[in-house]
């Protein structure tokens, strides 16, 4: 199972981020646990400057816009 984290401050990207992850995980027959990081020194500590931000098994994948649906399936692979 794939552990992801959407970092961010809980805005509406944030979450728009962690519902298309769990879309399209779903979709795909993957499953995940999506879980949402809002500690701002948690999220530094990933060295993000720019939320929403993604990390796939504790690797930052993403950060800075929602991600299209296509690049999430590379992250599932």
């Amino acid at each position: 199972m794939k552990q992801i984290k959407v970092l961010g401050s809980g805005c509406a990207k944030c979450v728009k981020t962690a519902e298309l992850i769990e879309t399209v995980a779903s979709e795909a027959g993957v499953p995940v646990s999506v879980s949402k990081e809002t500690d701002p020194q948690t999220i530094m500590a990933y060295g993000v400057m720019s939320t929403p931000a993604v990390v796939v098994d504790e690797k930052v994948v993403h950060k800075g816009s929602v991600p299209q649906a296509a690049q999430i399936k590379t992250w599932l692979e």
